[in-house]
């Protein structure tokens, strides 16, 4: 599992239930870039504001849980993190 994975999934969880809040800022923060830009680059703000967007509402049809992450201990390390290794007898 990776890092992105791990973001993508604590995002799914910050946005149950705040979906419409998000949206207006995705579109707030995209219209302020866009003025300080002049219009330079609207096209491609706006494609971001719209994935941005698509994310949030995509977020909605998945279940609000944070993926699993295998905890399974490697040879030679301690099944808990933080403990040191008790020596094989």
């Amino acid at each position: 599992m990776g890092l992105l994975d791990d973001l993508k999934g604590k995002a799914q969880q910050v946005i149950g239930g705040n979906e419409q809040a998000i949206k207006d800022g995705i579109e707030k923060a995209g219209d302020f870039v866009d003025s300080k830009t002049g219009g330079k680059h609207a096209d491609k703000i706006d494609a971001v504001q719209r994935g941005a967007s698509d994310f949030v509402d995509k977020a909605n049809d998945r279940p609000n849980t944070a993926p699993v992450v295998d905890q399974t201990p490697v040879a030679g390390e301690s099944p808990v993190a933080g403990e040191p290794r008790q020596p094989d007898l």
